[in-house]
């Protein structure tokens, strides 16, 4: 053998190796990745797979404009397949082996805190587009759905003031939004002058099907003569036989009015709507708000979807708010670099698709109108009431003993998520 040619040949092998990996390195760094944590399969699928959808058209988007900072934004999609354990563990892999310059996901609140601790800890940044219970405020998520101040609370209101509900049933499912929903529920209608008498509580697990006998006690607890509404915090596939059921027992939108805060167009779309019609739901955007945002937006998913039929609803809107919000803080800070993003954050606004503007303040919540809609036939909402101007997310609850003293302000001085305003103390994480 000729050692010289032999040195030559390996010379060239690796050279070429390394100019191979500078070059793959050299294409992973002409793109910004990009997480989307969102459940394409299990009983979440019905709700989360349209958000997948709905951040691919966002990037697409994006790129038509000429990406980010010089830069493509590359989606890197995952499935946590309605498993709350794989939520943390997809998560963990988007930041440290996709690296991802930001993650948005997530359907449910237990999802998130699933999610929580690693964004915490690996210094990601999570965009949360979903009504939720409050009680949080991390420096590494950014949440773009309701606040119970800009859901929950105003649709109890509406139900006492302009449908007179006098008996109140809080109806969920058994995990941390509903629980936490409804504990801030029934202080509040106590505060209100509610009796304890007049309250039920009920909880049932994920995919629920069996709705016979709960619909019955719904059904006797409401015949005491006294005006009855149901607030549901139902989630996932289980609203159907739960509608269903109530049809099947004769209860209809006059007699017990249900207002659902996880029941949206997408939810409506390919079921026989005909049970739900004249019930409620309480979000911040319904599909047929009329707006010139609204109208461009729904013509770009159907373009993108290439299916006239397919419906906007909510949390759609919340990714789309949250991603517009964060492009403008990357521009701003001139990188994707967690921390200088998170601080770029506070202040941004961006149109919303109802005709105005939202902002991202200190406390990581953004403003937002209120709209009560009533289900038509056709699956859509007509609006019957909304706030006379937007709402500023509240991060912990007035209505909570331990928690009506707590502030979030990631800002000088404070920089924390729950600082006591009394004890002067911050009494979780703080940067």
């Amino acid at each position: 053998m000729n050692m010289k040619k032999s040195i030559s040949t390996w010379r060239c092998i690796a050279g070429a190796a390394a100019l191979g990996m500078a070059s793959q390195w050299a294409h992973a760094e002409d793109t910004i990745k990009v997480g989307i944590l969102h459940s394409l399969s299990g009983t979440m699928a019905i709700s989360e797979t349209t958000l997948k959808d709905t951040m691919l058209m966002l990037i697409e988007e994006q790129n038509k404009k000429g990406g980010l900072l010089g830069k493509k934004l590359e989606p890197v999609v995952v499935d946590p397949a309605s498993n709350w354990p794989l939520f943390a563990e997809k998560t963990r892999e988007l930041i440290s082996k996709d690296k991802v310059a930001a993650i948005f996901g997530c359907w449910t609140s237990v999802s998130r805190k699933s999610v929580l601790p690693v964004v915490e800890e690996l210094n990601g940044l999570l965009f949360y587009p979903v009504q939720y219970e409050g009680e949080e405020s991390s420096k590494n998520v950014f949440y773009t759905g309701a606040a119970p101040n800009q859901q929950a609370i105003p649709a109890v209101d509406y139900l006492m003031k302009d449908v007179g509900a006098k008996r109140w049933v809080l109806a969920g499912t058994d995990y941390v939004y509903p629980r936490t929903t409804n504990k801030i529920l029934e202080a509040y209608l106590k505060a209100k002058g509610v009796k304890s008498e007049d309250i039920m509580i009920n909880y049932t697990p994920f995919g629920h099907s069996d709705w016979q006998s709960i619909v019955s006690d719904i059904k006797k607890f409401g015949s005491q003569g006294k005006k009855t509404a149901v607030v549901s915090t139902i989630n996932g596939d289980a609203n159907v036989p739960f509608y269903k059921e109530l049809a099947n027992q004769g209860i209809s939108a006059a007699d017990i009015p249900v207002v659902a805060f996880s029941v949206g167009e997408e939810e409506l779309s390919g079921i026989d709507t005909k049970p739900l019609v004249g019930h409620l739901a309480a979000w911040n955007y319904f599909m047929s708000v009329d707006a010139k945002e609204n109208d461009a937006f729904i013509k770009q998913w159907h373009a993108f979807t290439k299916n006239s039929k397919r419906v906007s609803n909510d949390p759609m809107e919340a990714h789309y708010i949250g991603f517009n919000m964060w492009v403008k803080a990357v521009e701003k800070a001139g990188t994707t670099d967690t921390d200088a993003v998170a601080k770029a954050m506070i202040g941004v606004k961006v149109p919303n698709l109802t005709g105005g503007t939202s902002e991202m303040y200190s406390n990581h919540h953004i403003s937002k109108p209120v709209l009560i809609g009533e289900i038509q036939s056709d699956g859509q909402f007509e609006v019957v009431w909304e706030t006379d101007k937007l709402v500023i997310g509240d991060a912990w609850s007035d209505f909570l003993p331990g928690s009506k003293d707590i502030v979030a302000d990631w800002t000088p001085p404070i920089n924390c998520g729950n600082y006591n305003s009394k004890t002067k103390k911050c009494s979780g994480q703080n940067f």
